[in-house]
């Protein structure tokens, strides 16, 4: 990883912070995606467009992926890729919430090696690089100790308890609680906040490969629904969900999935 591909992240999430914070909310224009693929706003295209300028220039010799650009197989060839996420959260953002975040990784051979979370409405700026730790506003941050899945936050959407998804079709005993943003309830994991958080459904990798560096450089397992490690830059960018905590944490939440997401024990 070049020494300053996170001094590049961090500059360009607080420019894109300045871009999307010129909208407001409901004011944005905003429009529904083909093939249900959910809602863009003027915001996130002019984030994008910055993105894909400066980073790209910067590295020219970088693929990218992006959400909001349309994917192409050169990405495939490079050893290095951009995975971004203009505006993870846009409904979020489309209401007025605070809750939306700027998520920006670069991934070598599959690993990421660099990622930033910026929620500009909240003045967080979650940043990562391989072997380095992650910080919080430049302070250092680690996940949280608990062990007693009965006992742990766990910030996961409802349909996730589906008994489908467990064994014996039945949810562990865990307070569930919810953020908007894939990224910053992955972030919020990493700075102890909350003890682990869990999406059973595919993810796209814009919206996971920031947090995952972040969490891993704070101490956590995150891992796929099958116990995978995440891997990136993939033909199709997107992954077999996500499951993320501390290591003894991680390890009763796996125990207790259905690898077959039938609820019913192998």
């Amino acid at each position: 990883m070049p020494a300053t591909d996170l001094s590049l992240l961090i500059d360009a999430a607080l420019e894109a912070g300045k871009i999307a914070t010129r909208y407001s909310g409901p004011q944005a224009q905003r429009w529904d995606k083909p093939g249900g693929a959910g809602p863009v706003t003027e915001a996130d295209l002019a984030v994008n467009a910055m993105l894909e300028r400066d980073l790209q220039s910067a590295r020219p010799d970088y693929g990218w992926l992006s959400e909001e650009t349309e994917d192409s197989p050169d990405r495939l060839a490079r050893d290095r890729v951009f995975i971004t996420d203009p505006i993870d959260g846009t409904r979020s953002f489309a209401e007025g919430s605070r809750t939306w975040a700027h998520s920006l990784a670069v991934a070598e051979r599959g690993e990421v090696t660099a990622a930033v979370i910026y929620l500009p409405m909240r003045d967080l700026l979650y940043a990562a690089a391989l072997g380095q730790g992650a910080t919080l506003n430049g302070l250092p941050i680690h996940v949280s100790a608990q062990t007693h899945l009965p006992e742990a936050e766990i910030l996961a959407a409802k349909p996730n308890l589906d008994p489908r998804h467990w064994q014996s079709g039945m949810a562990p005993d865990f307070r569930r609680v919810y953020r908007p943003s894939l990224a910053y309830r992955m972030a919020l994991v990493a700075q102890g906040r909350f003890d682990g958080m869990l999406t059973l459904r595919p993810s796209w990798e814009w919206d996971i490969a920031a947090g995952d560096l972040i969490l891993r450089e704070a101490g956590g397992l995150c891992t796929d629904r099958s116990n995978r490690p995440l891997r990136f830059n993939n033909a199709h960018p997107r992954l077999n969900g996500v499951v993320a905590a501390g290591d003894v944490l991680h390890a009763g939440l796996h125990a207790r999935l259905d690898p077959n997401g039938t609820g019913i024990s192998a």
